[in-house]
């Protein structure tokens, strides 16, 4: 089977079923934590959408990411252990217009080669801001990681954040000094590979302006979205994943594991 023909199976897709390609015209090489939740909301309202996200890989969208969140925990797998593992872009892709935040910023250049007309957006922020940000991301992700034992969906989405971008982008080092460094030289790097004329280095505090000017696009009416994601927010969200990918027989499940274990170590200490 050729590497295209299993990504379409893994994407959900039968090997010979045509896709309504869209063709991706804007490529996200920003860090999540720079506004990429904006991002997603300001590109699509000017109508480049659905702009791909790591929200899209959590939540299910059919017809459009079946298949994804699987491709992506076994892509992870397969870099850790040293093994090829190509991705079919333009398949994967072939129903957005956009993408954004991790971990298709990692990817920038193989999305540039696939897509060779698409423009480049590299989303910026102050790097002790956006360390704070960061931080709290990896902070809110214990519950999860919790859960993941007991759930494959919710550990496959963990294996995305944890096996892909912290031990691999970030070498298995949530700190401030090292992250911001790989901060500082992905983004340096963005500005040397991509053609000056293809990119766009943009804060979201800018506005609209940059933005349309770079897309050739008219600003619209509605004010630039600013949807600041807390750390409640954030654990909020995935907890919410969770309620989406279980049973309720499984959630009761775990419950009674859970109430069990704290049983058990009162019993201890009294």
């Amino acid at each position: 089977m050729s590497c295209g023909t299993q990504d379409r199976v893994a994407a959900g897709l039968h090997p010979e079923e045509e896709i309504d390609e869209m063709g991706l015209e804007i490529i996200g090489a920003g860090f999540g934590r720079t506004g990429t939740v904006s991002m997603k909301a300001a590109l699509e309202l000017l109508g480049f959408g659905p702009c791909y996200h790591m929200r899209e890989i959590l939540k299910a969208r059919p017809g459009f990411n079946d298949g994804h969140l699987e491709l992506w925990s076994q892509h992870a797998h397969a870099l850790a252990e040293g093994r090829p593992s190509p991705i079919d872009w333009k398949t994967l892709l072939a129903r957005y217009a956009a993408c954004m935040d991790h971990p298709t910023c990692l990817y920038y250049r193989e999305l540039m080669e696939a897509h060779p007309e698409a423009k480049v957006i590299l989303n910026v922020r102050d790097p002790e801001r956006w360390f704070v940000s960061w931080q709290t991301l990896f902070e809110g992700l214990g519950f999860m990681r919790a859960v993941g034992r007991f759930v494959p969906r919710v550990r496959r989405a963990i294996d995305v954040i944890d096996v892909l971008i912290r031990d691999g982008q970030m070498k298995g080092r949530i700190d401030r000094e090292s992250n911001i460094a790989e901060f500082l030289r992905h983004n340096a790097e963005v500005v040397a590979t991509v053609p000056p004329e293809r990119l766009l280095v943009f804060d979201v505090k800018q506005g609209w302006g940059p933005l349309c000017a770079f897309l050739d696009v008219p600003v619209p009416d509605a004010p630039f979205p600013h949807l600041n994601e807390s750390k409640g927010s954030m654990q909020a969200r995935l907890f919410q994943f969770w309620l989406e990918t279980t049973s309720p027989r499984a959630r009761a499940a775990w419950a009674l594991g859970a109430a069990s274990v704290v049983a058990a170590l009162l019993l201890r200490a009294f």
